[in-house]
């Protein structure tokens, strides 16, 4: 009879498996960012503000404009958790070149997803100036409500 006890993990495979899991919990919670905001942002086309005889079509681009900056902005912001969770767990666990090759791959690809997302919400680049019309604009928004009338 062979009465082996199995020894206890070593710390290295145990930290090695939360790390694992933690990451596992970072992509899954970045998924949830995801979903929840195309789901969130269903209430651009689902409202149902009356709208003026001549004024339907404006109506619905204004919409569907709305609709489509969410949904881009919850993507950039479920892009930046999965790198974080890329990160993670490429790093954490086993850095070898093939993994870190990898890695930097997923980064590459999905910050130029994050770049095309801003120029398709702002119409510019991330490391483009805001344009000096609108910063005009804003500014004079942001004085006018803040004076009294």
């Amino acid at each position: 009879m062979n009465f082996a006890v199995d020894s206890p993990p070593s710390f290295e495979t145990a930290t090695s498996h939360w790390i694992h899991v933690i990451g596992v919990g970072i992509e899954i919670f970045g998924v949830f960012i995801i979903v929840v905001g195309i789901i969130w942002s269903a209430r651009y086309i689902l409202g149902s503000n009356p709208v003026g005889p001549g004024q339907l079509g404006q109506e619905i681009k204004s919409r569907y404009d709305n609709y489509k900056i969410s949904i881009g902005r919850s993507l950039l912001l479920g892009l930046e958790v999965l790198v974080a969770a890329d990160i993670v767990k490429t790093i954490a666990i086993e850095l070898t070149f093939m993994s870190l090759g990898l890695l930097a791959g997923l980064v590459v690809v999905r910050t130029f997803l994050s770049w095309t997302l801003t120029l398709e919400i702002e119409g510019r680049w991330p490391w483009q100036h805001e344009p000096v019309s609108a910063r005009g604009t804003e500014r004079q928004q942001s004085s006018s409500e803040a004076v009294p009338s």
